[in-house]
């Protein structure tokens, strides 16, 4: 039976090696280099009630995560955050990204969010999908902003609104 709870330090690496695995297979993040156990430390004490790290777990086995993180310093950004979504390679697939999709979106208007924006790198067509399925919109599209595994990147701006 799948549970999704809040993530706590014992978590962490199992958060990580998830990321981590992303990191280099996927264009799902952006980062090129594997994280360090003091990095993503530091990440995770970046979050709290107003930006929460779910997870999901499987049989005693934490298969994906979901967190909101600040989306810009700027005071006037201070209710819009972003939404981050990953799921173990071999669970995808199943359904547990929507769960964790639809459970982040309840914490961020729990936490008094106006707005969730998630960037997807171009050809990740699942999340894409994932994301307008949980009640995103497509926003607008940034030309070539990054390069991973040698290619230019265009990445897909969604947002969420809560309304």
């Amino acid at each position: 039976m799948l549970t999704i709870r809040k993530a706590t330090l014992a978590d962490l690496g199992a958060i990580t090696e998830i990321y981590n695995d992303a990191i280099l297979k996927t264009v799902a993040s952006f980062d090129t280099e594997p994280k360090t156990d003091a990095e993503q430390k530091s990440w995770f004490d970046h979050h709290g009630p107003r930006y929460p790290i779910l997870v999901a777990e499987e049989d005693n086995l934490l298969v994906g995560w979901a967190s909101l993180s600040l989306w810009s310093d700027r005071c006037a950004y201070s209710d819009t955050a972003e939404a981050s979504l990953y799921v173990r390679e071999e669970h995808q697939g199943r359904g547990i990204g929507r769960k964790l999709a639809e459970a982040i979106i309840e914490a961020g208007g729990k936490a008094g969010l106006h707005t969730l924006i998630a960037r997807i790198a171009a050809g990740n067509d699942a999340s894409i999908h994932l994301s307008e399925s949980v009640g995103y919109r497509h926003i607008g599209v940034m030309k070539e902003v990054g390069q991973k595994f040698g290619k230019l990147l265009d990445v897909h701006l969604m947002q969420y609104i809560y309304e």
